[in-house]
């Protein structure tokens, strides 16, 4: 925060801020574990608040990254989806399906990751048997979004309000 006014003289009118919320670091923090909070290594949310604050202050916007296509597989939201089982509203938060072939020990499509790799993965069921498939068009820890499931959209509606309020 000392330098703002610096960037600021700079003639530097926008900061972007990369994922900064609390992160597994899978993937440099675009694992999002929670969208409305800061990762301990970047400081706390009165930080964050005081750092907009002051940019706000110099005339500088303030660009967060949300990364709004996936979450962390350690997000509630994830963890919820795997205790509920097929067919749950949890699991509709994501992209689950069926695998194909024998028992769908296949998954469901030849998709490829952008990291390598198929871009499915499969779970167990909260009964240990062998279940449906998420995707991960990145990373395995990095579970896709269903953007055609209005929780969904109300949730990221509400976390961008969360910023936007700061």
């Amino acid at each position: 925060r000392s330098r703002l006014p610096y960037l600021a003289a700079l003639g530097v009118d926008a900061l972007w801020i990369n994922p900064w919320y609390p992160s597994p670091q899978a993937d440099a923090g675009y694992d999002v574990a929670d969208y409305r909070a800061i990762e301990p290594t970047f400081g706390t949310l009165d930080q964050a608040e005081a750092l907009i604050t002051e940019a706000h202050a110099l005339g500088l916007r303030v660009l967060l990254d949300i990364v709004p296509n996936h979450t962390s597989d350690e997000h509630p939201w994830f963890a919820e989806a795997l205790a509920a089982g097929a067919g749950s509203p949890e699991r509709e938060r994501y992209l689950f399906r069926p695998g194909t072939g024998p028992d769908g020990a296949l998954p469901p499509n030849d998709w490829k990751a952008v990291f390598g790799g198929s871009a499915w993965t499969r779970v167990n069921e909260p009964d240990g048997a062998a279940g449906q498939w998420y995707l991960h068009l990145f990373d395995p820890k990095q579970p896709d979004l269903n953007w055609d499931n209005p929780v969904v959209r109300t949730e990221f509606l509400d976390i961008l309000r969360f910023w936007f309020d700061r």
